[in-house]
């Protein structure tokens, strides 16, 4: 339990009141007092004295004292008012009140927290995962969003609170610092939510970083969990994401796990194959004999769905040119770029290359 989260409390009654109040925990320590000075003293013979009656009010050397029990019915802390007359007993109760509360909430909060932590870091038995959610109050089957956000550079701690600061609704949403550079965030989603909505809280969360930490980042965002325990599958698939992203989409900021395509299978697949693979694609020469304007007149095709006038059109050249390198390129790799099935096959083996480029040691993270 945070004792800033009691003395944030104590400082609001302090106003209403000119009596003396505060907590004490069970070894006697004042973890919070409306008279700071009083912090750290050690009143023992008090903490004994709730202890032994921690179920009624109690009154002792010129205090009111009410405890405050734990979920294991157990006493933890105690509230006390200076008096021992009725008006001490009457704020005594109000402050119990207002700190349970703010103890439960804290609590609550915390250990939902750490629960859901937990659950994406594989940490806890799928088994215990319906049990903890049902001591906890929490819905299992409701669907939830996971943004993996990483910071790329530097990290900078402030952006786990500008992050809680967007998702008010602490029971619901988590955001949860994984280490220097990577935040989760858990998102309770309405069951109408589309890959567009989540597509715009991602670009949010990147906006609101950018803005006022000046933080460059990458978001992945996993595929929509209907249970809780499928949240560690959403977690892998937000950092699958951030990696597959890094080698085929190195210009996107936000990339969604379900719009991957081809380059999530080509990054499961081990480089021996893949280096089988383009041997036996350029049997005649191989895919590094083509110079970079040829890859860019290749992309480009690519880019225009095979469409020859169109690139011609983009490429500022004649339709004939185009036509001319296309013959080219066919005469160089035995790949006609205007079939269709010619240009899948180059086209995948573009991604292959980058794919081995980036596993070289040189581009290791």
């Amino acid at each position: 339990m945070s004792n800033r989260i009691f003395q944030s409390v104590i400082v609001q009654l302090k106003e209403a009141t000119d009596r003396v109040l505060g907590v004490i925990d069970a070894e006697g320590n004042i973890v919070s007092c409306s008279e700071t000075v009083m912090l750290g003293e050690k009143w023992q013979e008090a903490a004994l004295k709730v202890g032994s009656s921690f179920d009624s009010m109690v009154t002792f050397e010129g205090k009111t004292y009410k405890a405050m029990v734990g979920s294991s019915n157990y006493y933890e802390y105690a509230v006390f008012v200076s008096g021992e007359d009725e008006l001490a007993a009457s704020l005594c109760c109000m402050a119990y009140v207002a700190l349970n509360d703010a103890k439960v909430f804290y609590e609550e909060k915390h250990d939902r927290g750490t629960f859901v932590k937990n659950i994406i870091m594989d940490n806890i038995l799928p088994g215990d995962i319906y049990i903890r959610a049902k001591e906890l109050h929490f819905s299992t089957d409701a669907p939830r969003a996971v943004f993996l956000v990483r910071q790329v550079g530097h990290g900078d701690v402030a952006a786990v609170d500008v992050l809680q600061g967007m998702f008010p609704d602490k029971l619901q949403d988590f955001v949860l610092s994984v280490n220097e550079t990577d935040i989760a965030v858990v998102k309770q989603i309405g069951p109408t939510t589309t890959s567009e909505d989540l597509q715009k809280i991602a670009q949010s969360m990147e906006d609101v970083l950018k803005t006022e930490l000046f933080i460059k980042t990458v978001i992945g965002i996993g595929t929509v969990s209907g249970h809780l325990r499928e949240l560690a599958d959403a977690y892998k698939e937000a950092q699958t994401a951030i990696d597959v992203g890094k080698v085929f989409d190195t210009e996107k900021s936000i990339i969604n796990y379900e719009n991957l395509g081809i380059g999530r299978l080509i990054y499961q697949l081990p480089t021996t194959l893949c280096e089988i693979f383009l041997s036996e694609v350029f049997k005649k020469n191989p895919l590094d004999s083509l110079d970079q304007e040829t890859l860019f007149t290749i992309n480009k095709f690519f880019e225009n769905s095979l469409n020859v006038s169109e690139t011609s059109r983009k490429l500022f050249v004649h339709r004939n040119t185009l036509v001319y390198r296309l013959e080219k390129i066919k005469k160089l790799t035995g790949l006609d770029l205007r079939q269709f099935d010619h240009a899948i096959i180059f086209k995948v083996a573009l991604m292959v290359r980058k794919y081995l480029a980036s596993r070289e040691p040189h581009n290791a993270p």
